[in-house]
């Protein structure tokens, strides 16, 4: 057997510094990772020559939500925007509830829109009312349709810390209102 030309290298054999020096690295790049994203995907590019402003999905802040919260304030803990009418303009629905000091309020569901020409935003639609007792879930805005789940009580016996009903909804534009359904495939609890 003939000795190898090369003296043995010393980081041929792996010790627990070089796989936290490898952790600490990966660790670096996914952290810078998620600084730097993209911006927003288009659907459609512009037709050559045309010059299109985006309009801008309605604000939530300094919206007078349709609640009653006495002192507290109303707060926005979930929001999503989309073109829910066809219109071109996009739409932005919101999850709202009181700013309870403890407990969990119940949430309400409203859809903003903007005039055309208009920058303030107003509620059109109440697609969860609070007086419903309920929270909602699994919230979502896709392809024109609004989907979540909503946590409820199947008596007024039942403590508001646990739920006992999950009901999955969703709501679309028929053209003049929001029609509620059962999304396919789900199930109440």
């Amino acid at each position: 057997m003939q000795p190898s030309a090369v003296p043995e290298l010393a980081h041929t054999r792996t010790r627990p510094i070089h796989w936290v020096a490898t952790a600490t690295a990966l660790a670096g790049v996914v952290a810078l990772s998620t600084l730097a994203q993209p911006g927003p995907a288009t659907a459609a590019q512009p037709a050559t020559g045309t010059k299109t402003a985006a309009a801008a999905p309605p604000a939530t802040t300094g919206v007078a939500f349709p609640l009653t919260c006495g002192t507290v304030k109303a707060v926005v803990t979930k929001k999503a925007t989309g073109d829910l009418d066809g219109d071109g303009r996009p739409e932005t629905v919101a999850v709202v509830h009181c700013d309870a000091p403890m407990g969990t309020p119940p949430d309400g569901v409203y859809v903003l829109t903007r005039a055309a020409g208009s920058a303030t935003p107003r509620v059109v639609a109440t697609l969860v009312d609070p007086k419903d007792r309920v929270t909602v879930t699994d919230f979502t805005l896709h392809a024109g349709t609004v989907t979540a789940t909503l946590l409820g009580y199947s008596t007024d016996s039942v403590p508001s810390c646990c739920p006992d009903v999950k009901t999955p909804a969703a709501w679309t534009w028929n053209g003049h209102t929001f029609l509620r359904s059962t999304p396919a495939g789900a199930h109440s609890v």
